[in-house]
C-alpha cells in the first residue's frame, strides 16, 4: 500500500464510487460479501487498492496545504517539482492562532513587527504526491488556496 487505508466514514462517503470500482472489477454486492466472508485478506486487498487510487487522486490534483498551530501558520503552493511556501509566525507567545481572536490578532497585525512573515521554495524529496502525503498525515490539510494567495499578493 502506498499511502493509507481511508477510514470507515470515507469509505462510507465514498460508497457510490467503491460499488463502481468493485464493478469495474465484475464484482457485485453479493460477490463482495462472498469475498469479505471467505477471503478476508482479497478484502483487505480490495480497500487498500482502493484507498490508493483515491488518494493518488485527490493528491494529484491538490494545489495549496495549510497547517495551523498556536504560534505559526504554514501555506504551502504544491507546485509539480517544488513547493513554494510562507510561514506566519507570531511573536507575541499569547496570540493563539487556532482561535478566532488570534486569526483577528493576526489580520490587525500582520504588517507589524509582531509578525514575521517567511517565505522558501523546496525541491520534493520524494516523488510530489508522496512528499503531499507525508505533509497531510503530519497534520496539514487540503486548502483552495485562498489565504496564501491573499498574503502573496499582498507583499508583491
Amino acid at each position: 500500500m502506498k499511502y493509507a487505508r481511508l477510514t470507515k466514514e470515507q469509505f462510507e462517503e465514498l460508497h457510490p464510487e467503491f460499488t463502481n470500482f468493485l464493478a469495474s472489477q465484475s464484482i457485485d454486492k453479493k460477490e463482495w460479501d462472498t469475498i469479505k466472508e471467505e477471503k478476508p485478506e482479497v478484502a483487505e486487498q480490495e480497500l487498500d487498492v482502493f484507498s490508493d487510487l483515491i488518494w493518488e487522486g485527490v493528491l494529484t490534483k491538490a494545489e495549496y496545504l495549510e497547517h495551523f498551530s498556536k504560534n505559526h501558520i504554514f501555506l504551502f503552493h504544491c507546485k509539480e517539482d517544488y513547493i513554494d511556501s510562507m510561514v506566519l509566525k507570531s511573536l507575541v507567545p499569547e496570540v493563539d492562532f487556532l482561535t478566532k481572536e488570534g486569526l483577528q490578532w493576526l489580520t490587525d497585525n500582520i504588517f507589524t513587527e509582531t509578525v514575521e512573515i517567511l517565505t522558501g521554495k523546496k525541491n520534493y524529496d520524494k516523488e510530489r504526491n508522496e512528499s503531499l502525503f507525508d505533509l497531510i498525515m503530519q497534520g496539514t490539510i487540503l486548502s483552495d488556496g485562498q489565504l496564501y494567495t491573499q498574503i502573496k499578493t499582498i507583499m508583491q
